[in-house]
């Protein structure tokens, strides 16, 4: 790792280039952070200046404090910080999700972030970066992943609202609050029925549309008066909503109604029964095995680091085909809030309160 050490490296607030002075996606405040995407576990709260996407804008206002400082540039747009050429460049993970290049003396990394390869009409698709250094995440990082067409699950999802529909039933689909809700929504079909968010997806909707990006109609649940507490008021409807709100007392307004989990880690039986909900359809915002090894392919680096996932495995596969692998040792994100790096089979640790995406 010493070939890229003023570059990058990594340290106890997370990715550091020590020529520019700044942290990539730091796990703690610091003074000068590049930011990856608007997800919790990338954009720490509480750094004094922010640099990110201008198509993400809305959402790190949304989530950082007023007082911050921001720093907003288009995709492929070049900054100089000290002696280092910085840009960002589609990851298509969500709306504004960027991997961050970087130049120093002739040598260029790139953090991927979270990234996919998929269609997604919620953002700007992913695009290839050459470069020396490749840091990918792996969070799928096992052949087992691989993602059906988005089209198929997308109209798998719209036949399961119909036929509850049908039958009087309320359909409760759950996605992080920000980028996989947005994503859902974009790919329901509003002939069958009225569509109802949870409030904490609502703000996520409203940034969106205010990024320029469309939506369907939606109401909060929050503005529907409850005091008839008419139960049947929702059937026919589709409710997109957090995780976090499986089996409260939120979701009991709902009546005779029906679940269902929208993730990659469907793609693994058991996971939806260990959910305890009715449907599993796999769709995620994260790359899976085949699309890790083409976005490999297309970026041409030397050297990998695997970090967030299957970092050993992946490494190993990686050096098998040539590449200089490595996985981070010892170094990987703190307990996440809001992205799907933490497999739902397991513990998911204080503080994370949606590990799916």
């Amino acid at each position: 790792m010493p070939e890229f050490g003023q570059l990058i490296r990594t340290t106890d607030r997370g990715l550091y280039c020590e020529a520019g002075g700044f942290y990539v996606d730091p796990w703690r405040p610091v003074h000068r952070a590049v930011v990856t995407h608007a997800h919790s576990d990338h954009a720490c709260y509480g750094c004094r200046h922010y640099l990110s996407s201008g198509a993400g804008e809305m959402l790190m206002r949304l989530r950082m404090p007023p007082e911050a400082e921001f720093q907003f540039i288009r995709y492929g747009e070049t900054v100089t910080v000290g002696p280092v050429k910085v840009s960002l460049h589609p990851a298509g993970h969500m709306l504004g999700s960027s991997m961050v290049r970087l130049e120093h003396a002739g040598r260029i990394a790139l953090i991927s972030g979270d990234y996919k390869l998929g269609s997604d009409p919620t953002c700007t698709p992913w695009e290839p970066v050459r470069c020396h250094l490749l840091i990918t995440e792996t969070t799928f990082g096992l052949p087992v992943y691989r993602w059906p067409d988005p089209a198929d699950v997308f109209a798998d999802i719209n036949r399961w609202w119909a036929r509850s529909a049908a039958a009087g039933m309320t359909s409760i689909l759950y996605g992080y609050a920000i980028g996989k809700s947005q994503r859902l929504l974009a790919g329901l079909d509003t002939s069958v029925g009225p569509i109802y968010t949870h409030g904490a997806v609502e703000k996520g909707v409203q940034a969106y549309r205010d990024s320029g990006i469309a939506m369907p109609p939606t109401t909060a649940v929050s503005l529907i008066d409850e005091q008839s507490k008419d139960r049947k008021r929702f059937a026919g409807a589709m409710i997109v909503a957090v995780p976090g709100a499986h089996g409260t007392p939120w979701i009991r307004r709902f009546g005779k109604m029906t679940t269902a989990m929208a993730s990659g880690w469907m793609a693994v039986r058991g996971n939806r029964r260990r959910r305890s909900v009715d449907r599993g359809f796999i769709l995620s915002d994260h790359i899976d095995w085949p699309e890790l090894l083409q976005a490999t392919r297309l970026c041409q680096p030397e050297t990998i680091w695997t970090v967030h996932g299957y970092t050993s495995v992946t490494a190993r596969y990686l050096s098998e085909l040539g590449y200089d692998a490595q996985p981070l040792w010892g170094w990987n994100r703190p307990t996440v809030t809001e992205s799907e790096t933490a497999d739902p089979s397991k513990d998911a640790g204080d503080g994370e309160a949606d590990p799916f995406g």
